[in-house]
């Protein structure tokens, strides 16, 4: 009973760090006053938190989320990555990192586990890895993932590499694991290298299993997750004889992260017993044990704790708990953890902010604040955004249909000193355009307009394409009139050919041709001809045979040449003979019509089988063309076999 309670005051003690009001609430008070208060204190604040709960007290219910899942989906697509680039031979550390750069994998020792299992048979893809992490990401290297390389090559047979490995697990202060061990021996005796099992046996002692880092942490975890903390458990940790080292904590911690109270008071006492000062790797450890409750407030005063001591965040924390925090939601702990960790020795890459920023605009609400934190930190670190930034950004807000607060982004993004490219800028009026965000796309022009100093042409094109990708005619030409008005017409010509589509396909095209006349003789635009070919057929096909010729006047005015085909296929079907006239008028370049298009037009009629149209419109043909020894032979050629045709002559 004493030593329970005995406990109790010491989770008392630390479990001040989130709640000091409690400690002095309850300092001076009877066994009977403490347990009986605490157990108010376990019913009102954390009876709902299994990982503050007592140990007999726990039940735990272990299931797997969808995030979760997500995770482990995430690290097996690294995995993968990772064993594909170590699979090759011969390849440069730099060539390395860029493909790890490319494919966003981040080097954690976790990932180094698990990508080293998956060379358990193939030693020298494992070697390559191992020896690329040494070099690059030596802080990855524990004393597991030691022995889970030693293991590989000695299971493999690779003795004078094994023995490499021990050299300089033995400069480290490593122990070789029990696993580790058996699996060396087994295949030395397996190969009969009797020499090799002897050295490792005398070099290493009868003992080496029960002496390793891994079977110390076994022993001590057992006792403390065993046992209620007090006297005695503190009795048998001080007379055991082991070596507390760096190493040994940091496992300890690992290993009671299911227990953070006892984590915590173990962590606590193992220093003020004098057993240990803790360092860099100890607290490191500890924070990740704490970054992994819902609660922050313990995590951030251990961290201000460990800065105080001089000490610095690893990597490897930084990664473990920021995704911690955003699987949780807890998106405002993880921007105050990469503000931490940027102003360390440690600093977070720039990849760490695009993911940042990402999630908060795909949060349930967007948290502007939190994203200008975000790039305050990122820039005042000395870095500088980038489109890349910006298009990351865009596609997340794509993603959860919110693209609308893009101009929100851009503010905020404006203000650290950052502006969008023109393809940027035409991409994001595109898409407003698009997606019927009248007032937004409306904002951002005049974001454009008052921030932008190059020509906005482009954007304001890409802003009518939206509006005619999402078919709103009205919205389109609006934003037609104000880019000639705020642009000019030098640069309209494809936002011109855009509009006249959309007006033909909703049979408008005789609005289009106004539109096009208007351009022309007022705003002297030079229309595309390939605009004015698509406009030509379309008035045919909509009745529009006047202006249709009406086209073909423009055209000479800016020197294209006539468009023939469609007229030509209109008239020998449905034209009259003096439609026929009007269109060789409005063909001809000098003062007499070609020949050639009054043939063209006659063998038309003739294969259309309209005889007399033919005749109609050799009739009210000009002289030099009823008289045309071409036209003659044409008309005679045509003749009814039995029947005599008259063809007028002109003296």
């Amino acid at each position: 009973m004493r030593n329970q309670q005995r406990w109790l005051l010491l989770l008392l003690r630390h479990h001040s760090l989130a709640q000091p009001h409690i400690s002095r609430h309850l300092i001076n008070r009877s066994p009977f006053q403490v347990n009986r208060s605490l157990r108010s204190i376990t019913s009102s604040t954390i009876h709902s938190r299994a990982s503050h709960m007592l140990p007999y007290e726990r039940v735990t219910i272990r299931s797997f989320s969808t995030s979760e899942l997500a995770v482990e989906h995430k690290d097996s697509d690294q995995i993968a990555v990772l064993t594909g680039i170590f699979s090759k031979p011969n390849r440069s550390s730099d060539e390395t990192k860029l493909d790890l750069e490319s494919n966003n994998v981040i080097v954690t020792h976790d990932l180094v586990i698990k990508a080293l299992r998956s060379f358990n048979t193939a030693p020298d893809a494992a070697l390559r890895l191992f020896n690329w992490v040494s070099e690059n990401e030596s802080e990855r290297l524990s004393s597991k993932v030691y022995n889970y390389m030693l293991g590989i090559l000695g299971s493999n047979g690779l003795v004078r590499e094994f023995w490499s490995v021990v050299e300089i697990m033995k400069s480290k202060g490593y122990g070789v694991s029990r696993g580790t061990f058996n699996r060396a021996i087994e295949r030395f005796e397996k190969e009969k290298l009797n020499g090799d099992v002897k050295k490792l046996k005398e070099l290493y002692g009868s003992e080496l299993a029960d002496n390793s880092s891994e079977e110390v942490c076994s022993r001590v975890c057992k006792l403390i997750c065993g046992n209620v903390w007090g006297d005695a458990v503190e009795k048998q940790l001080r007379e055991s004889k082991f070596e507390f080292s760096s190493e040994l904590i940091s496992m300890v911690l690992e290993k009671l992260e299911c227990e953070t109270n006892k984590a915590l008071i173990f962590f606590r006492w193992i220093e003020e017993s004098g057993l240990f000062k803790h360092n860099e790797q100890t607290f490191n450890a500890i924070a990740r044990v704490f970054g992994r409750e819902e609660s922050s407030e313990k995590f951030w005063k251990l961290v201000d704790e460990m800065r105080t001591a001089g000490f610095e965040m690893e990597r490897e924390t930084y990664i473990r708990v920021l995704d911690n925090f955003v699987k949780r939601k807890m998106i405002k702990d993880a921007v105050d953890l990469y503000e931490f960790a940027m102003v360390g020795i440690n600093k977070p890459s720039s990849q760490d902010c695009t993911f940042l920023l990402k999630k908060i605009v795909v949060n349930k609400e967007l948290d502007l604040d939190l994203f200008s934190k975000v790039l305050r930190v990122f820039t005042e670190s000395g870095n500088s955004l980038t489109g890349a930034n910006l298009d990351a950004i865009l596609k997340s807000l794509t993603s959860v249909d919110r693209f609308g607060e893009c101009n929100k982004i851009l503010k905020a993004m404006e203000n650290a000193g950052f502006t969008p490219s023109c393809n940027q800028q035409s991409k994001i009026a595109f898409n407003l355009g698009s997606g019927g965000k009248d007032k937004e796309s409306n904002e951002f022009m005049n974001y454009i307009e008052s921030t932008v100093s190059t020509p906005k042409s482009k954007t304001w094109t890409s802003l009518i394409e939206g509006y005619c990708e999402a078919g709103d005619l009205a919205k389109a030409s609006d934003a037609f009139e104000m880019m000639v008005e705020k642009e000019g017409s030098s640069h309209a010509g494809y936002a011109l050919e855009l509009l006249v589509s959309l007006h033909c396909r909703k049979r408008r095209a005789i609005h289009a041709f106004k539109l096009v006349k208007k351009m022309v003789n007022e705003k002297e635009l030079r229309v595309w001809h390939t605009t004015y070919k698509l406009l030509v057929g379309k008035l045919l096909a909509q009745r529009g045979f006047k202006e249709a010729l009406d086209v073909l006047h423009l055209m000479k005015s800016q020197d294209y040449p006539p468009f023939l085909d469609p007229f030509i296929k209109y008239l020998s079907k449905t034209g009259s003979a003096n439609d026929a006239l009007a269109f060789t008028a409005a063909v001809t370049v000098k003062k007499l019509p070609s020949t050639s298009v009054f043939l063209t037009l006659f063998e038309a009629y003739f294969k259309a089988g309209r005889q007399s149209e033919a005749q109609d419109f050799l009739a009210i043909c000009p002289r030099y063309i009823r008289n045309h020894a071409d036209v003659l032979n044409l008309f005679f050629s045509m003749k009814p076999q039995k029947t005599t045709a008259t063809i007028p002559v002109t003296a």
